[in-house]
């Protein structure tokens, strides 16, 4: 067939990862890369460590012994590798010749390797988008795009409001922006007199603003908001950090995991992180949980109506280290396979690496980019949501 080899193609694959069209992808480059959780197989259960609430503080008593022994709980996460994707293509002798008389077989090849790895990356900052329906709470109006109509920034400062209120580091503090809210906010941005900077104008380069770093991404998530009307909490007193929201029998419709609701009597909007409903309409005993750290307003006993947000954009604030991505190259079998060639090759926009193979048949080649994967929010507190 032809007597490439993918390290003698390196130059026309990169060359062709700038050419290809490529969506934007703002949150893997946002999150934090876990090389010590690759190690794990697929579906084997890793656990990250999470510090609990420290004990609480007590006077101190001067004593001749020493303090008791003041041990503490520790409950780690679980995640999984649960992603081993390939994307295969292939050629035969008569085909590469053809192409040969043309635009060149190497050249080709390239773009099926951009385009291989352009579905990957698509994948893998679509999961992380999806990974909504675990973050804290929410701040925007459903429907009004952010930035789109304030004089400022203060659609970023008001999420980034929220992992304060949260005790979210803020250090390496992370806004990720459909490509809505993006061209609002370069819009603003743009302006050299607001920003004291060229850089978007000249460079189309996002800034830090409002203490976050801003990125866009084309897989934030528009949901699609539960039917849920005229429901109410049941008349039990609800409680600062309760997670689970007992229901009372009124009301019709349901919601699910990433829907958006906001309680009488309180102005923060939670996320739904799954629910408990044994029918088709709300009745004593479903319950709703939201996302740690739960409520932020204490409520005496009495039903409060529950209101859920209309559909909206998904815009995510997070610390880096909220959100875990794991990623490697597929096992083989220590004899081996029937691969002849193997190699990887870096993506220079998502930093991903990928494994690339090539497989011989009969006057056939198979050509093969994979990746496996795995995603989880560690720090639900440390993430929030921009509506737009």
């Amino acid at each position: 067939m032809t007597t490439n080899t993918l390290t003698n193609l390196i130059p026309d694959m990169y060359q062709e990862l700038d050419i290809v069209s490529r969506e934007l992808t703002g949150m893997i480059p946002a999150v934090t890369l876990a090389p010590s959780a690759a190690r794990g197989k697929m579906n084997q259960n890793i656990q990250i460590p999470i510090s609990p609430v420290s004990n609480a503080a007590a006077d101190i008593t001067p004593a001749m012994s020493i303090p008791a022994e003041a041990d503490q709980t520790f409950t780690p996460t679980t995640m999984t590798l649960d992603k081993a994707r390939a994307v295969k293509f292939s050629f035969d002798g008569e085909e590469a010749r053809g192409l040969n008389t043309g635009p060149g077989f190497s050249s080709i090849l390239g773009g099926s390797f951009a385009q291989a790895v352009r579905t990957l990356v698509n994948e893998v900052e679509t999961d992380l988008c999806a990974l909504q329906d675990k973050f804290s709470r929410a701040y925007g109006t459903a429907g009004t795009t952010p930035f789109a109509t304030a004089s400022d920034f203060t659609d970023a400062s008001e999420v980034l409001r929220i992992l304060k209120d949260n005790g979210s580091p803020t250090g390496d503090a992370q806004l990720v922006i459909n490509t809505a809210a993006g061209a609002k906010f370069l819009g603003k941005q743009a302006d050299v007199n607001r920003m004291g900077t060229d850089s978007i104008l000249r460079q189309g380069v996002f800034a830090t603003t409002a203490g976050m770093d801003i990125r866009e991404s084309g897989q934030i998530v528009t949901s699609t908001a539960g039917a849920m009307a005229s429901a109410t909490t049941s008349s039990a007193a609800l409680t600062v950090g309760q997670t689970v929201l007992p229901l009372a029998t009124a009301g019709t419709g349901v919601v699910a995991a990433g829907d958006v609701i906001t309680l009488a009597n309180d102005t923060n909007k939670y996320v739904v992180t799954s629910v408990s409903f044994a029918g088709a309409n709300p009745a004593s005993g479903d319950t709703i949980t939201i996302a740690a750290p739960g409520l932020r307003k204490a409520q005496g006993v009495a039903t409060r109506a529950i209101t859920v947000i209309a559909s909206a954009a998904r815009n995510m604030a997070f610390s880096r280290s909220a959100i875990v991505l794991a990623t490697r190259m597929p096992e083989r079998p220590a004899q081996g396979d029937m691969a002849i060639d193997v190699t990887s090759i870096t993506d220079p926009r998502s930093g991903l690496t990928f494994e690339v193979s090539m497989y011989p048949g009969y006057r056939k080649m198979v050509y093969e980019v994979a990746l496996v994967w795995g995603k989880i929010v560690v720090k639900p507190e440390h993430t929030a949501l921009l509506l737009g």
